[in-house]
């Protein structure tokens, strides 16, 4: 026994330390994989940057280069006019320059848009590139302008050949940086000096690499104190990518991958700081995956070989008894069969006694109602007979109009009675049938005619009138007949002990996909609404005059189990204005609409 539970445990640590392997592998393949796409994505979003970055420096590059063409500026530089700081202004307002100036070959300044006090250019880069008759190009963060410069230094051509001046304008840096501040990834763009010039990330501008003193020192006509150390961070090389780690800074990742692409043109490095925490994410739900599968595949293979040694041990021990409990398992064996039979038995006897109990009720309820249905139907039996006799002297007469006119009323006193008849045929059968579609209207209208004697002989005053839509409804028609003709007789019985008024409300109306029948009388309403469908909870009593009706308390518990079986509901509630208000809801049945 110790050896086997040593070789498992052997075998699950095994396992275990291979999934941990097989789960780092797979995430540290699916970190590397992560890594290719978000370099892929990153080169994409930096050339991207890069191209919207120099299109859009290319604009003010094409500026100068078109100023310096115009008349108005090489007639500024020959002196033959000094009126063009409003065409320079005008030029710098709709192209957004920060300022646009024309200065002459000797570095003075001839005229600005911004008015502002003149300087010399003479000996700068960007001045003497333009004095070689080519395009110059330069960045500084500016005292005159008080904030980050781009400078395009176009050479003016004279009539007979050399540079007799240039056209230089000033981009301001902050308003090229303002449409994409903020975006995604990192991205800088730093000069030949290690120093951030450009950045979607404010606290990265004016960050130099290496020593600031060094820097400052070097770059002084550049950035004029101006310059802050570079982010702190550490880098290290996976299979060709430099990953940073960098420290202390809030919109910047801490991990990244870093990128960078040269830009001649402006002359800088396009570099980015890519996030690289998704790979990880990715990278770790990838083996958690794997971790998860192959523990589920080692669970289920344990549970498997575990499953087969206990069964084997098991047959082993119920091969030993098994002829000594086939005697004792053919003995229970013959008693649950015996006590099946006996519960099948007491469930049919006990369906045989509740549709018993549901018949009972129904001729319960008619034989209360025997005396007004007799009075229901001797009355047209009497008036059958009069127009008989009066038909036969009317015939003998020859009077053939009037007696026909006696035998149309014997006609319809004979289809009165067939449907008060068949109306009570209907409600005494026993209904076998599953759910059907029932017309509500129908139903309440069979009820109203069985219970018109008694109400008329009592003075009860049923207000009924049928909706406009067809009501139908998912039930049983007698067994929901049943329900309907027990709360009108309920509510009859509820007012036989006062005096005037004796009326019953009966209403429905359709909410959606079900429909609400409501039963309403002027009684004195319910003592307990919570107990009023407990069996055999009554509050009828028999009085001294013989006016009360006694009752089992089954009615409406019959009621209830029958409202059940359709899939509705009943409640009973005492209404505000007196008496009690009884709601049926059942399922609604729309009818299909013809196709058109």
């Amino acid at each position: 026994m110790l050896n086997a539970l040593q070789t498992r445990i052997i075998a699950i640590v095994t396992f275990l330390v291979t999934v941990t392997v097989l789960s780092a592998v797979v995430g540290w393949a699916g970190y590397l994989s992560a890594l290719d796409q978000l370099e892929q994505r990153g080169r994409s979003d930096l050339a991207l940057a890069s191209d919207r970055l120099t299109g859009e420096l290319e604009r003010y590059r094409e500026l100068a280069v078109l100023m310096s063409d115009h008349p108005g500026v090489s007639s500024a530089v020959t002196g033959e006019t000094n009126n063009v700081s409003d065409l320079l202004r005008q030029t710098a307002d709709k192209t957004g320059s920060l300022d646009i100036l024309v200065v002459s070959r000797f570095g003075a300044e001839l005229a600005s848009a911004s008015g502002e006090g003149a300087i010399s250019h003479g000996g700068a880069p960007y001045f003497e590139r333009a004095m070689d008759g080519a395009m110059g190009v330069y960045h500084r963060v500016s005292d005159r302008y008080g904030q980050r410069t781009f400078l395009f230094a176009a050479p003016i051509f004279s009539e007979s050949g050399p540079v007799s001046g240039a056209v230089i304008v000033v981009v301001n840096v902050s308003a090229v940086e303002a449409v994409w501040r903020g975006a995604r990834p990192t991205v800088f763009f730093t000069d030949e000096l290690g120093v951030t010039f450009i950045s979607n990330r404010s606290e990265m501008v004016l960050m130099a690499r290496g020593d600031v003193g060094i820097a400052r020192g070097t770059s002084a006509e550049y950035y004029p104190d101006t310059l802050r150390p570079f982010l702190t961070y550490r880098n290290r090389e996976l299979r060709g990518r430099t990953l940073w780690a960098v420290e202390g800074q809030r919109y910047v990742p801490e991990d990244a991958l870093y990128l960078s692409l040269p830009l001649p043109v402006i002359q800088m490095t396009g570099e980015a700081l890519l996030d690289v925490s998704p790979a990880w994410t990715l990278a770790a739900l990838q083996a958690g995956v794997a971790a998860a599968i192959c523990l589920a595949f080692g669970a289920m293979l344990f549970l498997a070989t575990e499953r087969r040694r206990t069964l084997a041990l098991a047959n082993a021990q119920l091969e030993g008894a098994v002829q000594a409990r086939t005697v004792e398992l053919s003995r229970i064996n013959v008693e649950l069969r015996r006590e099946v039979s006996e519960r099948i038995a007491a469930e049919a006897q006990l369906t045989k006694a509740q549709s018993d109990l549901v018949q009972a009720g129904k001729l319960s309820a008619l034989g209360q109602m025997s005396a007004g249905i007799s009075h229901e139907l001797n009355q047209p039996l009497m008036a059958i007979r009069s127009y008989a006799e009066n038909a036969e002297a009317f015939l003998e007469r020859g009077k053939v109009d009037v007696a026909g006119q006696n035998l149309s009323r014997i006609a319809d006193l004979a289809r009165r009675m067939g449907r008060i008849i068949r109306n009570l045929r209907a409600f005494a059968k026993q209904e076998s049938e599953g759910l059907t579609d029932v017309l509500l209207t129908d139903v309440i209208s069979g009820v109203l005619e069985i219970v018109d004697a008694r109400a008329k002989g009592e003075g009860v005053e049923i207000a009924w009138q049928p909706p406009t839509q067809k009501l139908v409804v998912r039930g049983g028609e007698v067994r929901l007949q049943q329900v309907v003709l027990n709360l009108v007789s309920n509510a009859m019985d509820a007012m036989a002990m006062q005096e005037t008024p004796r009326r019953i409300e009966i209403d429905a109306e359709c909410k959606e996909n079900r429909v609400d029948l409501y039963v309403r009388d002027t009684g004195p309403g319910l003592d307990e609404p919570d107990r009023i469908f407990d069996p055999f909870y009554s509050t009828k009593q028999v009085t001294s005059d013989g006016t009360g009706r006694d009752g089992m308390g089954l009615g409406l518990s019959i009621s209830y189990g029958l409202v059940q079986s359709f899939g509705g509901m009943i409640r009973g509630r005492n209404h505000p204005h007196g008496g009690a208000v009884f709601t049926v809801t059942l399922d609604a049945v729309h009818p299909r609409e013809d196709a058109a």
